[in-house]
């Protein structure tokens, strides 16, 4: 067991965004104390509210809120602005279009309208769905007001400086402060102080571009065709009255290397536009790139890294934010399972196993973009390949598919191809829905054709598990599942179901496959 009287924390995690906060709440959920260090005193910034603020949640995201209770406080306050005379005044250009867009690839858009979602069986109609729109302020307040409900302590103005690593844990600086943590997290960007104070290493490939988003006043408008353009040197998107984002294929040269001014952000608009535009006032400005980098290994010692800080990719297409969260969902589970002397020590390395391959593949989804949108010809010649791809069914399924996250499956082993994907939302005839038997984040084995052995099987797992027998509305042809922690099916079957397989699947995070086989 664990002394919280010579370690007064079990996780202390820095940073406090998205990635960090969620983590603090799925561990309070195993009654671990938590302390959250942030750097920043103030959790306010401009680049978190519209229009630069706005950020698209996946379906494993929207998953991972819902079944914790929190998608309605959300998805809230984001109802309330999406009226379309707000959404288009803070750039949001696509609200005017005839089509409702489902998201885009490299700029190239695909739409609702095409997307076939009878090639994903394993979804089930849910109040969570597969894509959503929201502004990262309220996510986040959302998120750390939940987690301080919880029990979390949350520090700002409080960056972590150094720390030492020992057998039993770790001694962490910040602000002028030491603290004490069995484990420490890193969830503090990509420019992380965990993962370069603890020598991860972070290897990937250099930035081709540098980014701009910025909020001006222009003398001359039309002079910018509104919407999304390629150009010979790299690609812009105008807004009405004066949101932009573009990309100059510079190697990067001015990210973070000088002052963002009015002048410098006009001549960069030029060139990328091809236009004389003139900017008469620069309201808010920030660069970024499209550097690609993912730290080799998630854990040094008692050091985990998770979000950006594990991995970063340019932000083309949102994938960032749901990679970090999924990186959290994953390992809060195992990480409090794993203090509380609950897992088999292999369980906390499956955080890297299963969530390293998924960093992988955004990294490399990121990549192509970047591609697509070099400003040479045979780029231009792909990218009328992808648009002719994407505008039929079967090509905007697949896009749905790759960026929403529906195609996101842990190699878990077991042969139905359930497994490793998120559990679908049954409707239980029992009058509840599967994500809301999730709220406590315990795992659950759900019988669809009630049978004593199975029963007897969550009874030896009481407290990590919860067992439900009910029919389903749709129950998808199975006889039982079991789910997880966060969500994704570890075990399910179509048959009588198999014990010995039952209890193996379980033991992935209990570490005792043949005594609950042999007590069931």
């Amino acid at each position: 067991m664990h002394n919280n009287l010579t370690l007064p924390h079990d996780v202390v995690i820095a940073g406090a965004g998205p990635v960090g906060l969620l983590l603090a709440c799925e561990l309070r959920l195993a009654n671990l104390s938590v302390l959250v260090l942030e750097q920043a005193a103030d959790p306010r910034s401009p680049l978190k509210r519209l229009p630069f603020g706005m950020r698209g949640l996946s379906a494993p995201t929207i998953d991972a809120l819902y079944r914790r209770g929190m998608l309605d406080n959300i998805a809230a306050p984001q109802r309330a602005k999406d009226d379309p005379g707000r959404a288009a005044s803070n750039g949001a250009h696509w609200m005017q279009q005839p089509r409702r867009p489902a998201g885009h690839f490299a700029g190239i858009q695909f739409y609702h309208d095409d997307i076939d979602t009878s090639q994903w069986p394993y979804r089930l109609p849910s109040p969570a769905g597969t894509s959503m729109a929201v502004e990262m302020e309220a996510l986040e307040s959302t998120l750390a007001t939940r987690a301080s409900a919880m029990g979390v302590e949350i520090r700002r103005g409080a960056g972590v400086e150094t720390f030492e690593q020992s057998d039993d844990g770790v001694s962490i600086r910040a602000g002028g402060e030491t603290f004490h943590g069995r484990w420490l997290v890193g969830c503090d960007g990509g420019r992380s102080t965990v993962r370069k104070a603890a020598g991860f290493e972070f290897a990937g490939t250099e930035p081709e571009f540098t980014g701009y988003s910025i909020a001006v006043e222009i003398a001359d408008p039309d002079k910018l065709a509104p919407g999304r353009h390629y150009t010979p040197t790299g690609m812009y998107t105008y807004a009405h009255p004066g949101t932009i984002a573009m990309v100059e294929f510079d190697g990067a040269a001015f990210h973070r290397t000088q002052p963002i001014t009015c002048e410098l952000v006009q001549a960069v608009l030029r060139r990328v536009s091809g236009t004389d535009v003139t900017l008469t006032a620069l309201q808010l400005a920030t660069t970024w790139t499209d550097r690609a980098c993912q730290a080799t290994t998630y854990r040094k010692g008692r050091v985990l890294l998770a979000g950006d800080a594990a991995h970063i990719h340019s932000p083309l297409g949102g994938q960032g934010l749901n990679l970090g969260l999924g990186d959290a969902m994953n390992l809060g589970w195992k990480l409090a399972a794993t203090i509380r002397g609950d897992a088999p020590a292999a369980l906390l390395d499956s955080y890297w196993t299963e969530r390293h391959p998924v960093g992988t593949q955004i990294l490399d989804w990121s990549r192509a973009q970047v591609a697509l949108m070099r400003p040479s010809r045979s780029s231009r010649a792909l990218e009328a390949i992808i648009r002719d791809l994407i505008a039929t069914p079967d090509g905007a399924t697949y896009f749905a598919e790759r960026a929403w996250g529906v195609s996101l499956r842990y190699h878990l082993g077991g042969g139905h191809p359930l497994v490793g994907r998120s559990a679908p939302d049954f409707e239980l005839a029992c009058g509840m829905r599967l994500g809301e038997l999730l709220r406590d984040g315990r795992g659950l084995l759900l019988d669809f054709d009630p049978r004593a052995p199975l029963r007897a099987l969550a009874d030896r797992w009481r407290g990590r598990i919860n067992y439900v027998a009910s029919d389903a509305r749709d129950r998808l042809g199975l006889t039982a599942v079991l789910v997880r922690p966060d969500g994704f099916v570890a075990w399910a079957t179509d048959i009588e179901p198999d014990l010995k397989e039952t209890a193996q699947a379980a033991a992935r995070w209990f570490g005792e496959p043949d005594a609950a086989y042999q007590k069931a």
